[in-house]
């Protein structure tokens, strides 16, 4: 079977695990919409997340980053005046120096990713959404904030008036991804933040179309258990610009792009309104057991 998973965030690089773990031909499609310029170095986190996760060095109790890591060199920047907001380990510091050698030499990010994944010994192939320049703004009460200011910078505790992606009307899909969904047999939505995870990458138009015109099912997978997210701010995303946090919210992120739904056994009885598919099982992802029958229960909408 051939899979893509669309993919952001950590819960959504931990879902790309199990679904290595379960099928052999996986290509995953990351969000660029989080990627920062920090200290001078290009910094893509979601493609990142995704490669520490397949290579197996990520860390899992911090739940992002690299396992292992220290800070001497970013408290050496402290020391300098340089700034700190954004940290980035010294393991860490390696993958966006040589990424952003390579941009700078004329490399494409797909180039790039794809050179970093083989140094790592990451089998499925990884793309990102986009080789174009495409980033996400945050619109808020308190002003518009590029993601990372927002997110790590503001500890996203601002409540989301309008998300817009900067670059989307003209970024086209990078080398392999429409290739990609068209070989597939199944495409996937991981558990990710439907409006800063997974509609950055949407947001090129060559990637909705696909979508919009697939042959095979398209699966998501709920970010949230109980209504709420496991970390992060996807239900009180949800509950402020869709108006709740029910399964029925989810899917109307995806509306006519997907065919069915994985939520978690505790939203079993909150599916008024939803109108795909619904796939119920636990979805948290405590550990590799657990990320595989996630997985396989969103496989399951092939037969076999």
């Amino acid at each position: 079977m051939k899979v893509v998973v669309l993919s952001g965030g950590v819960g959504g690089a931990r879902f790309c695990q199990g679904v290595v773990d379960a099928v052999d031909d996986v290509t995953v499609v990351g969000n660029v919409g989080d990627d920062v310029e920090v200290l001078g170095l290009h910094v893509s986190p979601d493609l990142d997340s995704i490669l520490y996760a397949l290579a197996g060095m990520n860390d899992e109790e911090r739940g992002w980053g690299r396992a292992g890591e220290t800070w001497r060199v970013l408290e050496t920047a402290a020391e300098l005046g340089g700034e700190t907001w954004f940290r980035l380990g010294d393991l860490d510091l390696a993958v966006h120096l040589v990424r952003t050698q390579a941009l700078r030499d004329g490399a494409t990010l797909s180039q790039v990713t794809a050179r970093l994944a083989r140094a790592l010994g990451v089998r499925p192939t990884i793309l990102p959404a986009t080789d174009d320049r495409l980033r996400t703004w945050i619109a808020t009460p308190a002003g518009e904030f590029p993601f990372q200011e927002w997110f790590v910078g503001r500890g996203h505790r601002d409540e989301v008036d309008a998300v817009r992606f900067e670059g989307g009307a003209s970024a086209t899909p990078a080398s392999g991804v429409l290739e990609a969904m068209a070989a597939a047999d199944l495409l996937l939505l991981a558990p990710s933040n439907p409006y800063v995870s997974i509609a950055p990458i949407l947001a090129v138009a060559g990637i909705r179309d696909a979508l919009m015109a697939r042959r095979v099912p398209c699966v998501a997978v709920s970010p949230l258990i109980g209504g709420r997210a496991v970390k992060g701010p996807a239900d009180r995303m949800l509950a402020r610009l869709a108006g709740g946090t029910s399964p029925a919210h989810v899917a109307a992120c995806y509306s006519g792009l997907i065919d069915a739904l994985v939520v978690d056994e505790s939203d079993a009885a909150d599916l008024d309104g939803l109108d795909v598919r619904a796939i119920v099982t636990r979805t948290l992802m405590v550990d590799a057991d657990a990320r595989r029958r996630l997985a396989e229960a969103a496989l399951g909408a092939v037969p076999a």
